[in-house]
C-alpha cells in the first residue's frame, strides 16, 4: 500500500465490508492538500463502483461526478498494481485524479488481499 501512495499509510485499520467476491472499501487519499474520502466496491476482483463521499479542496472537484468515476468501472490490477484501464485525467484536477487512481489500485489491491484471507476460512 505505501509503495501505491509514496509514503507512508499512516491508518492501523481500513473500514470495509465483503460478502461473497464482492467487496466495500472506504479510503481516504490528500488530493493536494486535502483528503479525499472514497467509497470503492470491488466485485470479483474489478471496480464496480467508485464514489468520493467527502471532497474537501477547493479545485478539482469534477472527480465527484459519474463522468469522471464512471471510467473505473471494470478496471483490474495488472501483475505490476497498476490499473489495467485508462483514466482521463481533468484539467485543473490533476493531484485528485491520481489520488482517486492510488485509491482504486488500493482498493483492488486490499480486496485481493481480504480475498485470500476468507477462501482459507
Amino acid at each position: 500500500v505505501e509503495k501505491i501512495l509514496g509514503h507512508s499509510a499512516g491508518a492501523l485499520r481500513v473500514r470495509y465490508w465483503a460478502r461473497g467476491k464482492r467487496s466495500a472499501w472506504i479510503l481516504e487519499e490528500i488530493g493536494k492538500t486535502e483528503p479525499i474520502t472514497t467509497g470503492i466496491v470491488v466485485d470479483s476482483g474489478a471496480i464496480a463502483r467508485i464514489d468520493v463521499l467527502i471532497y474537501r479542496e477547493s479545485r478539482g472537484w469534477e472527480v465527484r461526478y459519474p463522468f469522471f468515476t464512471d471510467q473505473f468501472k471494470g478496471a483490474t490490477l495488472t501483475a505490476m498494481n497498476e490499473l489495467d484501464s485508462h483514466i482521463n485525467g481533468i484539467s485543473g484536477a490533476t493531484m485528485s485524479v491520481r489520488a482517486l487512481m492510488r485509491l482504486a489500485r488500493i482498493a483492488l489491491l486490499l480486496d485481493a488481499k481480504a480475498g485470500e484471507t476468507r477462501a482459507q476460512r
